[in-house]
């Protein structure tokens, strides 16, 4: 792996790893948060949401509602219901032949006149279901009918109080006791031939034929730390405009409705006056009137829907992942989430990334509750919107701190040039003619009076040029260059004032070839068009310096569409070291920023080649590749 690549890798190691901790945090405190049930009403809310937005479903043709109205109780001119009007709407309902008759009507104790008529009829038929309550606010079932024939309607409430859940079964002191749903469902299955049963795969759950009621546990779905005593079921609430068939009490009396409504069907009488208030909240059906409410009787109507269509129909019940599962989904999201803030290169592609990837969360959430599975939605969403504002404000830091630190390495690279290509090449100078003692003293001090007016004339170039904030070179000839200008034409600007100058091995040249062809402007910046300008005078200025005997030069620019190559050849000595000298190292630091190829090698018989190869397709940070013209140029 080339030095480069690796340094690349290692920084995008290091920037992953700053945005990476906040987002760690972000979802080790929304796991946390989870753990400890804090999020339970956001699942809550979603997942009603996402029952309100299901299709409209046909309506339930086996259930049909009594409902006995305001209009009822004033004609009846009483309440609570004499025993004689439910006596009599019993009655009635027997010669219609349905399969089964829930009464969600309390009659613990008589409501006369018509007591004796209503213990007749609970004696006489065995399809009759009575209520009791057997949770908190216990009340005894009617004492005339066999307890076979009672069961109970508690509903469980949620925290927001509103009812997602249903339950089936629960021991108490005298025994095991049914819901008055459960029962209503398994008579109605009875005359089909399916027998309520305990479960396969789970034995504490109940199972009609090849159907088990999939049992809620303590931490199911959105839930934490439940009590799921008996067996309770998650309700999956059916949805349309018309979920049952209801009538009422004035309707049976007179007659006014089709008797095949109520043949081999599931009868549920109960109370549909708002004054009595016997409601049951839930946020999961949409057009309720009111708003987030239904009546108790049509509670038990939805409850015994559920097992008949799910046994009868294959409606889906829903099911839910265990936990570990749950949590591997959220972690997996959470990475996502800190992914996408890393790829995403400003607020608006974040904001649009964030907005795409959400709806396909919600989309896969929802999809898969209309095929039976409640899955982590809503820590997800959170997740992802939190680590959305807050990892790229990490990034931005970072991103902001690295510049300030590139600008200051900028500074102190460009300061150093400068004083390389000035200065620093007059003393050389000196020093070679020292070592080779043919300078005067005369000389001498005059050029240690132009290493002193260029060092001042690079500080006064410096401090203009920071004063300014020209986008400029200062050239060892003191000429400056504005960067603006094609590249082709500060190349030849370069070479020109670099060859015109008093290094001593220009002197021997007799042949210069200078010719570079032109680079789109899009593809350089303004510090490439700088350090491109200076490694082209350094080179020169390394032939200048160290070729002894050169008669020949070649400077320049190839671009072959996909990539430019920037050449300089020439016939003198050769490589006298292999000792990388500042030149080297500033062109090697050029590659990477260009993602391309440095080389310097000696040529045959006589010469040295100072290369330098970059794609011109790519970004500056990406590796072009290496393309060489290892032609013989010189011979």
């Amino acid at each position: 792996m080339s030095r480069s690549l690796w340094r690349t890798i290692s920084k995008e190691i290091g920037i992953w790893r700053l945005g990476a901790l906040p987002g760690i945090v972000v979802i080790g405190l929304v796991i946390l948060l989870r753990l400890n049930g804090l999020l339970q009403v956001l699942e809550w809310i979603t997942l009603d949401t996402f029952l309100r937005l299901r299709p409209a479903e046909p309506i339930d043709e086996r259930i049909v509602i009594v409902g006995i109205n305001e209009e009822d109780i004033q004609d009846v001119g009483s309440y609570p219901i004499p025993d004689q009007e439910i006596a009599g709407l019993l009655q009635k309902l027997q010669t219609y032949k349905p399969r089964a008759i829930g009464l969600d009507i309390v009659r613990n104790i008589p409501v006369n006149p018509g007591h004796n008529e209503l213990v007749a009829i609970f004696e006489e038929w065995d399809n009759i279901m009575g209520i009791e309550k057997v949770l908190l606010n216990k009340i005894a079932p009617p004492p005339n009918l066999p307890s076979t024939q009672v069961g109970f309607s508690d509903t469980l409430l949620d925290g927001d109080k509103n009812v997602r859940r249903s339950l089936l079964g629960t021991p108490i002191d005298q025994g095991y006791k049914f819901s008055l749903s459960l029962l209503l469902a398994e008579t109605y299955l009875k005359a089909e031939g399916i027998s309520l049963e305990n479960g396969i795969q789970d034995p504490h759950a109940m199972r009609f034929d090849a159907t088990e009621l999939p049992r809620f546990l303590a931490d199911s779905g959105g839930y934490v730390g439940t009590d799921d005593f008996g067996v309770q079921v998650l309700l999956n609430y059916r949805n349309g405009q018309q979920r049952f068939r209801t009538l009422s009490l004035n309707k049976l009396k007179t007659g006014n409705f089709n008797p095949s409504w109520i043949r081999d069907r599931v009868i549920i009488i109960g109370i549909t006056a708002p004054s009595i208030k016997d409601f049951v909240n839930t946020s999961a059906i949409a057009g309720l009137s009111p708003v987030g409410q239904i009546y108790g009787v049509e509670f038990h109507a939805y409850s015994t829907s559920q097992i008949l269509s799910a046994v009868l129909d294959g409606r889906v019940l829903f099911k839910t992942w265990s936990d570990p599962w749950e949590y591997l989904w959220i972690l997996a999201w959470g990475f996502l989430t800190i992914a996408i803030a890393r790829l995403t290169q400003s607020p608006s592609q974040n904001l649009l990334a964030v907005v795409v990837v959400s709806l396909g969360l919600v989309g896969v959430g929802y999809g898969l509750l209309v095929w039976g599975w409640w899955i982590p939605v809503a820590p997800v969403l959170l997740m992802l919107v939190t680590n959305s504002l807050l990892i790229p404000v990490f990034y931005q830091y970072d991103q902001a701190l690295r510049s300030q630190i590139d600008v200051r390495q900028q500074t102190i690279e460009q300061t150093f040039n400068v004083i390389h290509n000035g200065p620093m090449q007059t003393l050389a100078y000196v020093m070679t003619r020292l070592q080779n003692q043919d300078l005067p003293p005369d000389e001498l001090l005059l050029k240690l009076k132009d290493i002193k007016d260029e060092i001042w004339e690079v500080a006064e170039y410096l401090q203009q040029e920071a004063l300014t904030q020209e986008d400029t070179i200062r050239l060892r000839s003191n000429r400056k260059l504005q960067l603006q200008l094609p590249i082709s034409e500060l190349f030849y600007a370069v070479s020109r004032e670099t060859l015109a100058g008093n290094l001593p091995h220009f002197q021997t040249l007799k042949v210069k070839a200078i010719k570079f062809e032109p680079i789109p402007e899009r593809y350089l910046t303004i510090e490439h068009k700088r350090e491109l300008c200076l490694f082209l005078e350094e080179s020169l200025c390394n032939v200048g310096k160290h070729a002894q005997g050169v008669t020949r030069l070649s400077a320049t620019g190839t671009n072959n569409g996909s990539c430019y190559t920037l050449s300089i050849k020439d016939n003198g000595s050769g490589i006298s070291s292999s000792r990388e000298n500042r030149g080297t190292k500033q062109a090697r630091n050029l590659q990477e920023q260009l993602g391309g190829e440095f080389r310097r090698e000696s040529l045959a018989p006589r010469g040295t080649q100072c290369e330098l190869t970059w794609n011109l397709a790519g970004r500056h940070w990406s590796f072009g590749r290496i393309r060489y013209g290892l032609k013989s140029f010189f011979s």
